[in-house]
């Protein structure tokens, strides 16, 4: 297409295969639009949509910044042996970042509804979607565990169910079987736990998303290998500058991860992402405590029943996106697993991705101002996987221009205010 041109290709342009995009994309094509997805890596091939914890996390209805965490966060610290690594060399780059998420610690109250509204139907919808496109074994809908050990156990796991109540979410006391099985790998301890009935896992995160790109693809949807360098609004059009062509579309919807920050600031949106990694090891061949992810509270760490193998993972790490691996919290994630009874998890090098998240731990739903039709969703941290289904069906509405069914407005980036007030 010549960019000089008036007339808009009708496609509309996603913007990142990662499982937001491919789970847009067969939405939109669902709804009976012409898409083009395009990403420089096959669908879910890298960051968060290939290497999370395929966790269905409809428990997790708070967002992450509360009052009480900003009293008690340097427990957490990696310093103190806990899963949270704020490098103080960062501490200067990190600052505005911060002091919108302290902002949004004392707005958790008004915050919680709508990551509640999002999250709830999280599994149904992605079960509706599997079934659909004909892949239902992809998701395990057992919940999940959580398990406490020590003589605080008890304790902890009473106000972890009373917190689990307040939000609406169920708990049950989980078999003895398994509590029985940790006992035995725990030196004696006292061991608790709860059940959440209501989550689910997906036995491999990749072949979800690439499950729902095919499904798309097979409804007419292409797919573009190609780096996107740059949007530019022409008139009502979007001009989609890539490494190897130049579109001009009548839509486009930014999925781009923690890239998303420069393809939106064209618009004027001002999202203020940052990359909060974690990390994984692998047990291939390992069996399982049970057929559901088991949260080690304790620890955080999560270990998830996949396709031939566990994986385990932890960490929220506060650093450059393309920064190397740190070596030092792959060995210490394979030394816990090892004290809490896992095997197999020597051959496994280890795996490091980014979570796009955003101060407050909503993610950025919406449109960008202006006449051009950009969209965005961005901004999922550690929901991703959860929030893909919900998010594609929100974004559908919006970009075909429906009733959406539930309130953007709280996910709308003009929270952040403008860019440029941003930079003032």
């Amino acid at each position: 297409m010549n960019p000089g041109t008036d007339t808009c290709d009708e496609r509309i342009a996603i913007i990142g295969a990662g499982v937001i995009g491919c789970a847009l994309a067969w939405a939109l094509t669902r709804a009976g639009r012409q898409v083009v997805l395009i990403d420089r890596a096959e669908p879910a091939t890298a960051g968060a949509s290939f290497g999370n914890a395929g966790h269905i996390a409809c428990e997790q209805r708070e967002p992450l910044p509360s009052p009480a965490l900003l009293r008690t966060f340097w427990r957490e610290l990696t310093v103190f042996g806990g899963a949270v690594d704020l490098p103080v060399r960062r501490w200067a780059v990190l600052a505005p970042w911060l002091a919108q998420f302290v902002r949004a610690a004392f707005q958790q109250k008004r915050n919680t509804p709508a990551l509640a509204a999002l999250v709830t139907p999280a599994r149904d919808a992605l079960a509706a979607a599997l079934r659909e496109i004909a892949h239902p074994e992809l998701l395990v809908c057992n919940g999940h565990y959580a398990l406490w050990r020590g003589p605080a156990a008890c304790a902890r796991a009473a106000r972890a169910a009373r917190a689990a109540h307040a939000l609406g979410v169920q708990t049950h006391p989980p078999p003895q079987e398994l509590l029985e099985r940790v006992r035995a790998t725990s030196a004696g301890a006292d061991v608790q736990g709860l059940h959440f009935p209501d989550s689910g896992h997906v036995i491999d995160p990749q072949q979800l998303a690439a499950a729902l790109a095919r499904a798309a693809c097979a409804a007419g949807a292409t797919f573009q290998r190609a780096e996107v360098r740059e949007l530019m609004p022409r008139g009502a059009c979007i001009e989609v500058r890539t490494s190897g062509s130049v579109l001009q579309v009548a839509a486009a919807v930014v999925c781009a991860g923690v890239q998303s920050e420069p393809l939106l600031a064209r618009f004027g949106v001002h999202a203020p992402l940052t990359a909060e990694r974690g990390y994984h090891l692998e047990m291939p061949h390992t069996a399982p405590l049970t057929d559901a992810p088991v949260l080690h509270a304790d620890h955080n760490i999560i270990v998830t029943p996949m396709q031939g193998r566990l994986r385990a993972t932890s960490y929220l790490e506060f650093e450059q996106h393309d920064a190397p691996p740190d070596a030092r919290k792959i060995a210490r994630l394979r030394q816990r697993l090892q004290a809490l009874g896992y095997g197999g998890t020597t051959a496994h090098p280890g795996w490091v991705g980014s979570r796009p998240t955003l101060p407050d731990y909503l993610p950025g739903l919406g449109r960008a101002p202006g006449e051009a039709r950009l969209f965005y969703a961005v901004g999922h941290q550690h929901l991703g996987l959860t929030l893909a289904l919900p998010s594609a069906h929100l974004l559908t509405a919006l970009v075909c221009g429906q009733p959406p069914p539930l309130d953007p407005r709280p996910f709308d980036l003009g929270r952040f205010g403008s860019l440029r007030s941003a930079r003032q």
